[in-house]
């Protein structure tokens, strides 16, 4: 055991060590919705495929970091056997608090995007109730129909979609019942003529089932096995994804150097700025401009969303105007993160642009343009 505590945290160590930073979440960042179901069945005491035992669930979750998690999720179960019905739709219920552990991404490290297949582990406790509309079961089990539950699970996950927003899982897991003190009611002879007859109670489930008054124990006689697939929808989050992104920690060195670009490029030559950025149309004369016909816009690092001094210097351009808009993005993340990016920055300026009156010709994403920071949108003023 000592061995495999030390191991474990050796792993983390070297976890933490590889870890990049990701970027800021907000509160209603990495939120995700998804649908279950499968079947169950009472780890022993009776045959497995004979009793199984139908449910359908919902999970709300959010990932507080690409490693740890929180969900709840809801189950409705169908069945109960191996006991007899208890004649309702539903048998019962489990509401469990569920805390998430992807293990590929603790041992691998986040690369900036969620791979294909993934590994996640599940652990946590609920409370599960026993529905029925016979009034004499009723009666006889009320302290016995809601118990406390808990849950551990492995999730088989596959990633995808063009964001990679949609995960498909399957999910085998043991859901252990507290089960407390058993009461059940049974008529017993005695063999005394003046009173034939007694109503006694005895602690038994049924199906090797074991009663515990005391603490809630694990007793794997008390446990149901559970296979359940499930489909889950990652909601967009406040940096344009649908997942965590990658972040490079910048120093006041490279905040300089962006200013420096900045304002290089504020000093350039027209002629050499419109050969770097703006896209020769075939057949469309281009005037000769200054660098006053260009507006620079930047923006938070892995964010496109326009700030209030980006929109005072977008209000300066004239309702009806023709402008073409250039977005770029810095050398942190992956291309295709940065050329998403880009792109989102030239939207966002164009479409705050053509609320405005201004005709927007054309609003292209570059990528990353450089090996310094660039963060910024230009549109040029035509």
């Amino acid at each position: 055991m000592k061995k495999l505590v030390l191991m474990l945290a050796a792993a983390s160590m070297a976890a933490s060590v590889s870890a990049q930073t990701v970027s800021e979440s907000k509160t209603f960042d990495n939120i995700y919705v998804g649908l279950n179901g499968g079947v169950a069945t009472k780890t022993t005491g009776h045959k497995w495929l004979s009793d199984l035992d139908p449910n359908a669930g919902v999970r709300v979750g959010r990932y507080f970091t690409p490693v740890f998690g929180l969900a709840v999720e809801g189950n409705a179960y169908f069945s109960n056997k191996p006991w007899g019905s208890t004649g309702t739709v539903v048998r019962a219920t489990n509401v469990s608090l569920l805390g998430t552990v992807n293990l590929s991404n603790w041992f691998g490290g986040y690369q900036g995007e969620p791979r294909t297949f993934e590994v996640s582990a599940l652990y946590g406790l609920g409370w599960g109730h026993v529905f029925t509309n016979n009034k004499e079961v009723k009666n006889l089990t009320s302290e016995q129909r809601n118990r406390m539950t808990s849950k551990a699970a492995l999730d088989f996950a596959f990633n995808f979609g063009s964001e990679k927003q949609f995960q498909f899982y399957v999910e085998p897991s043991i859901n252990f019942a507290f089960l407390g003190q058993a009461r059940k009611h049974q008529v017993i002879a005695t063999g005394n003529p003046l009173n034939p007859v007694v109503v006694a109670e005895h602690e038994t489930y049924g199906y090797k089932t074991a009663s515990q008054a005391g603490q809630p124990a694990y007793n794997i006689n008390n446990s149901f096995v559970q296979l359940n697939a499930g489909i889950v929808y990652k909601f967009k989050n406040s940096n344009g994804t649908h997942n965590f992104t990658i972040v490079t920690p910048r120093d006041q060195a490279e905040i300089d150097a962006l200013n420096a670009q900045i304002n290089e490029l504020r000093n350039r030559k027209p002629e050499v700025i419109t050969k770097e950025i703006v896209k020769e149309v075939p057949s469309v004369k281009v005037k000769e401009f200054t660098v006053s016909d260009l507006v620079f816009v930047t923006f938070a690092q892995g964010k496109s969303a326009l700030t209030a001094d980006a929109k005072a210097a977008l209000n300066n351009i004239k309702e009806g105007v023709h402008v073409q808009v250039v977005g770029t993005a810095s050398p942190e993340g992956s291309k295709e993160l940065n050329d998403r990016l880009s792109q989102a920055r030239a939207d966002v300026v164009a479409n705050y642009l053509r609320a405005r009156g201004v005709k927007v010709d054309e609003a292209t994403g570059k990528g990353v343009q450089g090996t310094t920071s660039n963060r910024l949108a230009v549109v040029y003023v035509k």
